[in-house]
């Protein structure tokens, strides 16, 4: 279930109106920022107004009342413009920042509501990146394009200056004006490429830094750091080397815009010039008229650097309604059934399962049945299809073929929360939260008093080594609970399944990475867990499992022996040969 782009190829216009339809419930705010970002650009066409009657009335009429209200009235201009330019950008970033964290918590929503096979396709580091840094693209899309409106507005008013000073003049002036649409468009359509590879390089350095540091451990081992380094080396580079084309694109675009600014520019300072050297146009009527129209390039540069951010909030948004769009990407479905304790029967029927991308099946055409309070084991060589199995119980994956009953209903009947709280699952990879101890046994479980915590611990054989601790059940643990041992880890996973209470319990190799010491207590703690409890165990050492009501035996996806140890020994040869080769070992 790896991520294909589905947006990439989606008109700009389109993407753009999937941006904004976020910004609809804060319409009101919006429109306090347009009509603040109106104010704002009637103000600066209010500025280049007053220039004539400065020239004019001051400095050559020497008029002393002029002297007196234009300057006030130029104040209260500048005055008005930054109380509304300030209102127009607050309101407009606050709309921008609860946009960003709506988006963020749908797009975390999605992904995590995603079943387990998406996340084996894609890397952790690739969806951190796309709800960190490709949602933060597209707070800036509205802003962007409400800049792209005050520009406009901007020009329209000063366009009104230009024309009612000189109309004559403001039409040669206005003819350089469609040259500036090439490069807009042009240097528009390389940044939003450029913006889209940044941040999928972006993505892929996430998830290089992601598995580094997961495995820094792997990495000191084989003194790989120079190796890991040198990688880095190359990502980094092909990142700046991005970036540094979008700087030239960026950087390319201002000097042409403003060379095409400059031709209109040098075109009426020499006409002009010449009006008022010939006494047909005052000093004051030019300047009034030169000044809006210096103005007027401005909002044309501004309107580039607007059109180049909503670029790349369309880049950012590809990506991220790539994973909220996507038709191929489906969350898991739930059925409908309340599952309920307590165990009663499960029955597997000619089940088959193949992993994407895989021409054999990891489990192939079982059939099972498991009675209440019974021990089953399940053994085999690595590669049989073992933890496959198991994880098809939880709906991790979904089966392709044959049914899976569970209390007289298929398993895709049941919702999928009352499925898996119905289960309890320890694994040799167990997982714990960097929080404390008491958050990690209690994780999932709201409402759980301390007595039962502790309870809990106890009967994990984990409450002893908690007490010793220098903050005990508030001691936090570290990523992954790094600080705490093997064993010691084990044991608050298992204290976990037993704050749970799962009627069915499935242990998938749950003391294979444990020493001898260690797995002595962890085993004490998982048989207070399995105590009156329908267990599925899957298991590595084979002496494990010999007190198993019954033992399956896996090869290449199949069932191919069952029954107790005994009868095994005399009816399976596989599993007589494991047996034997763990005897001899044992021995030696």
């Amino acid at each position: 279930m790896k991520l294909q782009s589905d947006w990439s190829n989606v008109n700009s216009l389109k993407l753009l109106k999937r941006c904004l339809s976020y910004f609809k419930p804060y319409k009101w705010r919006i429109a306090i920022s347009i009509i603040s970002m109106s104010i704002v650009a009637a103000c600066s066409a209010a500025a280049a107004f007053l220039v004539k009657p400065a020239l004019d009335d001051i400095f050559i009429k020497k008029d002393k009342q002029a002297l007196m209200y234009i300057p006030i009235l130029l104040i209260i201009v500048f005055i008005v413009k930054g109380v509304f330019r300030f209102l127009q950008n607050y309101e407009m970033n606050y709309c921008g920042l609860k946009v960003l964290e709506r988006l963020r918590n749908e797009l975390h929503s999605r992904i995590i509501s995603l079943p387990v096979n998406f996340f084996d396709d894609n890397q952790t580091g690739m969806l951190m990146s796309r709800i960190l840094n490709d949602v933060t693209l597209i707070r800036s899309s509205l802003p962007s394009i409400v800049m792209l409106t005050r520009q406009i507005l901007t020009m329209l008013g000063l366009l009104c200056v230009v024309f009612y000073r000189d109309p004559y003049l403001a039409s040669i002036a206005i003819l350089v004006l469609p040259l500036a649409i090439y490069p807009f468009i042009y240097f528009g359509k390389k940044l939003r490429k450029l913006g889209r590879k940044n941040q999928g390089k972006i993505s892929d350095i996430a998830s290089f830094l992601q598995e580094i540091f997961s495995g820094i451990k792997v990495v000191k081992a084989f003194a790989t750091e120079k190796k890991e380094q040198e990688k880095f080396h190359q990502e980094n580079s092909r990142l700046v080397k991005i970036a540094i084309k979008e700087i030239k694109y960026n950087e390319l675009s201002s000097p042409v815009m403003e060379l095409i600014g400059a031709l209109g520019a040098g075109i009426v300072v020499w006409y002009g010039g010449t009006l008022v050297i010939e006494g047909k146009s005052t000093p004051g009527t030019f300047f009034s008229f030169m000044t809006a129209l210096i103005m007027l390039y401005d909002p044309i540069k501004k309107l580039n650097s607007a059109n180049l951010n909503i670029q790349k909030a369309l880049a950012g948004a590809e990506r991220v309604f790539q994973v909220l769009d996507s038709k191929e990407l489906q969350i898991e479905q739930s059925g409908q059934i309340t599952l309920k304790p307590p165990f009663q029967e499960l029955i597997l029927k000619n089940v088959t399962f193949t992993y994407n991308g895989c021409s054999a099946p990891a489990v192939d055409n079982v059939s099972l049945k498991i009675k209440q309070g019974e021990k089953v084991a399940i053994v085999g060589p690595s590669g049989s299809g073992k933890t496959t199995l198991v994880h098809l119980l939880p709906r991790f994956y979904c089966h392709q073929q044959g049914e899976i009953i569970l209390n007289g209903h298929p398993i895709e009947n049941y919702t999928l929360s009352s499925l898996r709280l119905f289960m309890g699952i320890v694994s040799q990879e167990n997982f714990l939260f960097n929080c404390s101890i008491r958050e990690n046994i209690a994780y999932g479980l709201p409402d759980i008093t301390e007595d039962r915590i502790i309870a809990a611990a106890r009967a994990a054989y984990a409450h002893d080594f908690i007490m010793e601790l220098p903050e005990k059940y508030d001691t936090i643990i570290g990523e992954r609970g790094v600080k705490l041992s093997g064993g010691q880890k084990q044991r608050i996973t298992i204290a976990r399944a037993l704050l749970k209470n799962p009627p069915l319990l499935i242990l998938d190799e749950a003391t294979s990475a444990l020493d001898t010491e260690s797995e002595r207590i962890v085993q004490k703690a998982l048989d207070n867990l399995m105590r009156e409890r329908t267990s599925i165990v899957i298991a590595h050492r084979l002496s494990t499992v010999l007190s198993a009501d019954r033992i399956i035996v896996m090869f290449k996806g199949k069932i191919v022996g069952e029954g107790s140890h005994a009868e095994l020994l005399q009816t399976c040869p596989l599993y007589k040969r494991l047996y034997e080769m763990q005897f001899n070992e044992e021995q030696s």
